[in-house]
Formats: C-alpha cells, sequence, structure tokens
C-alpha cells in the first residue's frame, strides 16, 4: 500500500467519520516577543506596547479553507470558533471571546482576539486557550509532563464554527514552558494552536510559562448546527 492509500487509512478516513457525527468524550495567553501575564488580557495597569498583542477582532477578510483534498473552499469573514473537541483527552468546550479583558473565564476556551491570529478556515493559525483546571484543559498539561507530551501526538482535534462547519486538525508538535506566541502570529498556513498554563490556575498579573499544543489541518466539513453551538456558561474564577 502506498503512502497516500496509507494516510487515507490511518488519518483522514477516521477523521471523516469523525465529522460526520462519531461521538468522541465528552491558560492564559503569552505575549508577542517578550513575556506578559500569565492569562490573556490587557491588564488595568498594563501600558500598550508596539510589542504587545492587541485586543482586536479578527481579520474581515474572508479566505480559503481546507479541504480533505487540499483545495480550497471561501469561508465566510464573520466565522468565529464555537466550540472545541479532543476526544483523547476528554476535552468537550463551548469556545468564546473572552468576557473579561483583565482574566479568562472558567469552564469555556477562548479564541484569541486578534488581527493576526485567524479562525477556522483562513489559512492561518487559531489560537485557542483556556485555564489547567478539571473539565478544561488539566488533561493537556498533564498529559504534557509525560515524556513531554508524546502521547498527544497523532490525537485528533475538533474545532466547530458559527456557520456549522466542522475542522479537524492532528496534533502533530507539543511545546513546553513557552512565553512568546511569535510562531503562530507568523504563520501563513492552516493551523490549530491550543494553550494551557504550566502553574494551574493562576491570579490576574502572574506571569508563568505555557504549554501549547499545535495541530495541521485534515479535513472540513457540515456540522450540525446543535453540535455546533453548545451553550456557553463562563464562570468567573478570577
Amino acid at each position: 500500500m502506498n503512502a497516500l492509500a496509507e494516510r487515507l487509512r490511518t488519518r483522514l478516513i477516521p477523521a471523516l467519520l469523525t465529522a460526520l457525527g462519531v461521538t468522541f468524550l465528552a491558560a492564559g495567553l503569552l505575549q508577542y516577543a517578550v513575556p506578559v501575564d500569565a492569562e490573556p488580557g490587557p491588564s488595568a495597569t498594563q501600558a500598550p506596547s508596539a510589542s504587545a498583542i492587541p485586543s482586536a477582532a479578527p481579520t474581515a477578510t474572508a479566505t480559503p479553507g481546507p479541504t480533505l483534498d487540499g483545495s480550497p473552499t471561501p469561508g465566510p469573514a464573520d466565522r468565529l470558533a464555537t466550540r472545541v473537541v479532543v476526544g483523547a483527552l476528554g476535552i468537550d468546550l463551548p469556545v468564546i471571546a473572552q468576557p473579561d479583558p483583565d482574566y479568562p473565564a472558567c469552564d469555556v476556551a477562548m479564541y484569541l482576539e486578534d488581527a493576526r491570529i485567524g479562525q477556522p478556515g483562513q489559512g492561518r493559525a487559531t489560537y485557542i486557550y483556556a485555564h489547567a483546571q478539571k473539565g478544561m484543559f488539566l488533561s493537556i498539561l498533564n498529559a504534557s509532563k509525560v515524556n513531554n507530551g508524546a502521547a498527544m501526538l497523532g490525537m485528533i482535534a475538533e474545532v466547530y464554527t458559527s456557520d456549522d462547519r466542522v475542522f479537524l486538525y492532528e496534533i502533530t508538535e507539543v511545546r513546553r514552558h513557552q512565553t512568546v506566541l511569535d510562531d503562530a502570529i507568523n504563520a501563513t498556513t492552516e493551523q490549530l494552536w491550543l494553550q494551557t498554563s504550566e502553574a494551574g490556575k493562576t491570579p490576574p498579573g502572574v506571569i508563568g510559562p505555557k504549554v501549547q499544543i499545535i495541530g495541521l489541518p485534515l479535513s472540513e466539513g457540515p456540522a450540525d448546527p446543535a453540535t455546533a453551538h453548545p451553550v456557553p456558561k463562563p464562570r468567573d474564577c478570577s
């Protein structure tokens, strides 16, 4: 069996089955170029700088998204991530914009609002983060501590979007002890970045290293609206 057929059998076909309805089990941001507070969003006392990630809406320019065969398909300019699932890690969370600019909420994941960061299918990095707590991204932190997270390589992450699509990514890299997100900002290809804190829940203003796992696209397809739009119930955990 040639390499393409083997990849279809072991990766892409299972990914398509997942997109068609196979059910999986149901933080803090970094800074561009220099370390920042452990959690995303400007603090009340932090002055903006040229190197800091601005709080801005995603780009308004619609760009192509990946399909199984790699050909582009157009996506709406206002597409947003609405749900993230990593079945092998027991992760299944609504995805929202961070409600409090000073500190991430609990019981949800959040996408990075920055003009240099994309949303699924826009041909750039989608950056999603959540606290390292039970029911959130704690399983990413725990897995990263064993053999530098090698067990996460090859896992499938699903990201659902506001226009009822599901994007599948294969985890290909685990980065520990990270304090910058330059590579995500500079990405020019479709990628998924998931991030959580290595210090668990940290109070506002505390700087700490992060775990980042990176996924590359496998496929995209239609999703049931109810599946793509879980009801978020963010909790203030600051």
